[in-house]
C-alpha cells in the first residue's frame, strides 16, 4: 500500500511540476514529465500494474487544464504505453522507457486524429513529434535518476526483519 501511495505522489507531483513550471517555461517544447514518470514506473513494477498507473496517470493529466484534447485520450496513450514499459521493462528501464517516451507524441497525436482532433494533420505531426521526442529522451535519465533517488531513500527507511517472505526464501 505505500509503494502504491508512493506511486501516487510522484505522478502528483510530476504533474504539478508540469503544469505549474515546464507548461509555463516552454509552452510549445518541453519534457513530459508524468508521461516519462509512468514509464519508469510501469517498467519497474510489470504489464498490469504499469497499464494501471498509465491509466490513473493519463486521467490525472486529462483533468488538468488547460485541457484541449477528448478527455481519456491521454489515459488511454498512457495506458498503452504503460502496458508496453511494463512488458518489455525488467532489467532494461532505461532503454525501454526511452523507446515508448520516442514514440508517445506520435501515439498521442494519432490517437487525436482518430478522435477528430482538428489540430492533428500531417504537417503538424512532422514538425511536433521530433521536438516532443528529443526532449523527452533528453530529460528520461534525468527523471530516472531522481525517481531512483527517492526510491531508494523510502526503502532506506523501513526496516525488514525477514527479506522475501512472500517467496518463501526466508
Amino acid at each position: 500500500m505505500l509503494r502504491n501511495l508512493a506511486a501516487a505522489a510522484l505522478i502528483l507531483a510530476a504533474l504539478v511540476l508540469q503544469v505549474s513550471l515546464v507548461n509555463r517555461l516552454s509552452p510549445r517544447l518541453g519534457p513530459d514529465l508524468v508521461l516519462l514518470v509512468v514509464l519508469i514506473l510501469a517498467a519497474r513494477r510489470g504489464a498490469v500494474p504499469g497499464a494501471v498507473i498509465g491509466f490513473c496517470g493519463g486521467l490525472a493529466y486529462d483533468l488538468m487544464p488547460p485541457s484541449a484534447h477528448a478527455l481519456g485520450q491521454y489515459a488511454l496513450v498512457m495506458c498503452a504505453l504503460g502496458w508496453l514499459a511494463g512488458r518489455a521493462g525488467g532489467q532494461m528501464t532505461l532503454p525501454i522507457v526511452m523507446f515508448c517516451a520516442a514514440i508517445a507524441p506520435g501515439l498521442a497525436a494519432g490517437i487525436g486524429a482518430l478522435l477528430g482532433d482538428p489540430g492533428v494533420n500531417w504537417t503538424v505531426l512532422k514538425t511536433a513529434w521530433p521536438k516532443a521526442a528529443v526532449c523527452n529522451l533528453l530529460f528520461a535519465p534525468l527523471v530516472l535518476w531522481v525517481v531512483n533517488k527517492l526510491e531508494r531513500r523510502r526503502r532506506g527507511r523501513r526496516s525488514e526483519f525477514v527479506t522475501g517472505w512472500r517467496r518463501g526464501t526466508a
